[in-house]
């Protein structure tokens, strides 16, 4: 997809992605009602700005479509995930196998280091050749967080058709913003008038 479709604004967050990086993650493509995907990873320089928003990448990284590809294809199966979380489902073994890969990607460990004015202190290494490993291993891990968090009973998808994101449920809320709740109301709506009458 085009640059110019990725620069078209997003809507504002689902609940939960302010907490869980891996629900905005998942939620980077968005199906608009006339059918169109707007996929906010679409192109390198989109997914770049996208990974350096979030801190996962600086922003001159320069990531090629290999990693752009990379990340897209995570986004897919830990979006598989979700599904078979949220339906009851037994997960994909390649969706399971891709996160479980991303995981092992990038050491965790924090090293010691000594900076001479200020003294120890401890970083985790990310050498430009890092960058794309370390941020599949952290969108992974916070995928893999969510699903076996205490918040894992309250991922849902947006009940409003053709949205493909998914949220936190908050009390009845199922809908990822107020543009969906509308959209599915309106449905609602429209379907009550123009139901035969029953009698």
């Amino acid at each position: 997809m085009s640059d110019a479709l990725t620069a078209e604004p997003a809507p504002p967050p689902a609940p939960g992605a302010e907490d869980y990086l891996a629900l905005d993650f998942v939620n980077t493509v968005i199906a608009r009602p006339a059918g169109q995907l707007i996929d906010l990873l679409g192109t390198p320089t989109a997914t770049n700005r996208w990974l350096s928003e979030r801190g996962l990448a600086p922003a001159d990284a320069g990531l090629q479509e290999m990693c752009a590809t990379q990340l897209r294809s995570l986004r897919e199966h830990i979006r598989a995930l979700f599904v078979a979380h949220v339906s009851g489902l037994p997960a994909l073994p390649a969706a399971l196998s891709a996160v479980n890969d991303a995981l092992s990607r990038a050491p965790t460990a924090a090293l010691l280091y000594w900076d001479e004015k200020t003294g120890p202190y401890r970083a985790i290494p990310c050498p430009t050749n890092e960058i794309l490993d370390r941020a599949l291993a952290t969108l992974a891990a916070n995928a893999a967080d969510l699903l076996t968090g205490p918040d894992a009973e309250r991922l849902t998808a947006c009940g409003s058709a053709p949205c493909r994101r998914y949220l936190l449920r908050h009390g009845r809320r199922h809908w990822c913003s107020v543009r969906c709740g509308d959209r599915a109301r309106a449905a609602r709506a429209y379907a009550r008038r123009t139901r035969p009458n029953a009698d």
